[in-house]
Formats: C-alpha cells, sequence, structure tokens
C-alpha cells in the first residue's frame, strides 16, 4: 500500500495552507466577531483555484481527484472553519450536483463561474420540518399547463444561500405522489433573482459565524422545466448521493479542526511556565497532547482512505459515513483538551482555541447527524 501523497497533492496542501497562513488567518477572529462572509476572500480562493479542483477541465476546472479537495477543504479547516464551511459547501453542495447529475447546458451554463468562484450555489434540502428526515419536505412544485413549474415552500440552515455572490439554489421538491402517497421528488435549479424567491441571512449563530447560513422561501416561484435537474423524479437518489461525497468534506473539516487545536494546545504547553516548567512537560498534558496527536493521525489515514476508496471508483458510502462521524467525534475530543490545556485563557475570545471549540460543534450535525451515520453505518454492515 502506498500513502505518499502525489506531488501535485503536496503542492495543493502547501498552497492553501499557506494561503489560509497569509490571508485567513489574520482576519478570521474580526470576521468571526462581526458575523461577516467575505467577499473577498471568497473571491481570493476562487482566485487561488480550490473550488474547481474536482471539476473538469473543458468546464474551467482543474480536473483533479476528491483526495486534493479534502486536502484543500483541510487546511482551510486547520485556520478557519469558517472559509473551510464556505469551499466545502460550495464544491460538494454547489458545484458537485451540479457536475454529477447536470445536463450538458446546465453544466455549461453554470460550471465555469462556479469553478472560478464567480458564483456559488446553495444546495436546498433541510426544512424546518424535514431534517435528518429529508423525505418529509413539504416544499412543493406543481407543473403548470405550459409546462412550467411553481414552487412553493422554505428552507433552513442553508449554506452560500444569500451572500453577494449567491447565483442560484438547487432545490429538492415534491413534484407529485404515487397512488399509496409517497412523495416523488424533483431537484430543481432557481437562480437567484427569480421572482417570488428570496434569501434571509442567518444571525447569532454559535459557530461558523463568518460563513453565510441562510433561510430560503419560495412564493409562487416559477421556473421553466429545463430548470429540472437532471431528470424528474430522481431528486431523492440525486440528494443521497451528493451527501455520501459530501460527508468526507465535512470529515476534512473536522480533521483539519483538529489538527488546528492540537497545534494550538501544543505551541501553548510548550510556552505555559507552571511550577517552574512548560505544561509540556508534565505527563498528564504530555499525554493529552500525544492522545491527540494518534486520534488525528488515525482520522487523517481513514479519511484519506475513504477518498481513495471513491477515487477508484469503488464503493465507498459506508466509508464516508465512518470518515464524517470519526473526524468530526475527534474534532470534538481535540478542541475539548485543547481548551482544557489551555485553562481559563481557552474560554476567552482572545484565543483562537475557543472559536476552534464552537466551530466543531455543527460537524455531528451538518450533513447528517452522528446519529444517522450510526444508522447508516449500521445497514451497511447488516443490522
Amino acid at each position: 500500500m502506498d500513502f505518499e501523497l502525489s506531488d501535485a497533492q503536496k503542492d495543493i496542501r502547501d498552497t492553501v495552507r499557506k494561503f489560509a497562513e497569509a490571508k485567513i488567518k489574520p482576519l478570521a477572529h474580526e470576521l468571526d466577531e462581526k458575523e461577516e462572509f467575505s467577499v473577498e476572500l471568497t473571491r481570493q480562493l476562487g482566485a487561488l483555484g480550490v473550488f474547481g479542483l474536482i471539476v473538469p477541465e473543458e468546464f474551467g476546472g482543474s480536473g483533479l481527484d476528491y483526495t486534493s479537495y479534502c486536502i484543500a477543504v483541510e487546511e482551510l479547516a486547520r485556520v478557519d472553519g469558517s472559509q473551510a464551511a464556505t469551499v466545502a459547501a460550495g464544491v460538494s453542495l454547489g458545484v458537485a450536483p451540479m457536475l454529477y447529475f447536470g445536463t450538458d447546458e446546465q453544466k455549461k451554463q453554470w460550471l465555469p463561474k462556479l469553478a472560478a468562484g464567480e458564483q456559488l450555489f446553495a444546495f436546498g434540502l433541510t426544512e424546518p420540518d424535514a431534517g435528518s428526515d429529508s423525505r418529509g419536505s413539504r416544499t412543493k412544485a406543481v407543473k403548470n399547463a405550459d409546462g412550467t413549474w411553481t414552487i412553493d415552500g422554505s428552507k433552513i440552515f442553508i449554506t452560500n444561500g444569500s451572500n453577494e455572490l449567491t447565483g442560484g439554489v438547487i432545490v429538492q421538491a415534491v413534484s407529485d405522489r404515487n397512488a399509496n402517497g409517497d412523495p416523488e421528488f424533483t431537484c430543481f435549479i432557481v437562480p437567484k433573482g427569480t421572482p417570488g424567491f428570496t434569501a434571509k441571512r442567518m444571525h447569532k449563530k454559535l459557530m461558523w459565524r463568518a460563513s453565510d447560513t441562510a433561510e430560503l422561501y419560495f412564493d409562487k416561484v416559477t421556473v421553466p422545466d429545463s430548470a429540472i435537474l437532471g431528470k424528474r423524479g430522481t431528486g431523492s437518489r440525486q440528494m443521497l448521493k451528493t451527501l455520501d461525497s459530501g460527508r468526507l468534506s465535512i470529515a476534512a473539516m473536522g480533521l483539519g479542526c483538529a489538527q488546528g487545536a492540537y497545534e494550538l494546545a501544543l505551541a501553548y504547553a510548550q510556552k505555559r511556565v507552571q511550577f517552574g516548567k512548560p505544561l509540556s512537560r508534565f505527563q498528564a498534558i504530555s499525554f493529552k497532547l500525544a492522545d491527540m496527536a494518534m486520534k488525528i493521525e488515525h482520522a487523517r489515514v481513514f479519511l484519506y482512505k475513504a477518498c481513495w476508496l471513491r477515487d477508484t471508483k469503488q464503493p465507498f458510502g459506508k466509508e464516508s459515513a465512518m470518515a464524517k462521524l470519526y473526524c468530526s467525534e475527534v474534532a470534538q475530543w481535540v478542541a475539548n483538551e485543547a481548551v482544557q490545556i489551555h485553562g481559563g485563557y481557552g474560554l476567552m475570545k482572545e484565543f483562537d482555541v475557543e472559536r476552534f471549540y464552537r466551530d466543531q460543534r455543527l460537524l455531528q450535525i451538518g450533513e447528517g447527524t452522528s446519529e444517522i451515520q450510526r444508522l447508516v453505518i449500521s445497514r451497511a454492515i447488516g443490522c
């Protein structure tokens, strides 16, 4: 087995790390405090090429593998969860559905702008009464006599849904019901500015305060039949396939968050002196740091394996759920221990570890809760 990254993957790691350290880190605290989405940083990330990593060259991307993309997300999350969230949602939930299921016309229309980071697309799945139970969606799409569709409903907790760069949303809606009352789901592309489509930025979040989270409203929104993403009635399958890959990017966020929190804790323990010696010289602290390093390394190896399975076109649904579950819970544990090592300072906003502690909390909820991941895994192993 070869665990060595390719030269291209190493270059991506180095490039994104340098950008995150030089451009994002100096602004992360201020953007978090102000709950400010940075259009400028997002555009710079677009110019860096991170939004187009998995997009074929014919549509303006780099045509690289999913491992390369997850490495980029990991490096961003190592410095700031908000910017990592913007990229992860922009690629896994915006670019990817268009790439996997879009018609040639849809790909030509949207992918070049998305790959360049000139626009972002949101992924409209979660509703006020439909979270883990995605099939409980109440947003409806009714076909009109002239062949158009009218969409009514709402979505909530939608990343990249309301900022200046948002170009539109891919929204899942109930497009019909069979004789038993079971819903048919279809995904529609709804461009920003479509009459009746509005977005409202959500504030006062615990975490990812510099990312854009929105409520979306559809009030008699009319779109043409050509707005259907792929084929009618395949919405649920599209969403599930999208989430299989998307979980890998959330796992990468967990891994990066854990790495960043660990590095903060290690640096603090090496310089903080108590009882005449650095904290890192006390066994109670050094063992915490050793366990952090071990768990992070285990998380990285398994995430990269799951990405490798996807890149080599092998089944990876179970492994993506495992990676998302494990990496998010490692992030939770490491961030908690990192705050403990900082003591009272770890509870102060002047110390970055406080932000890491908050940012990790969504990772056990977004793109399928830890409970849902365990359900996916248990079914995959035959329970």
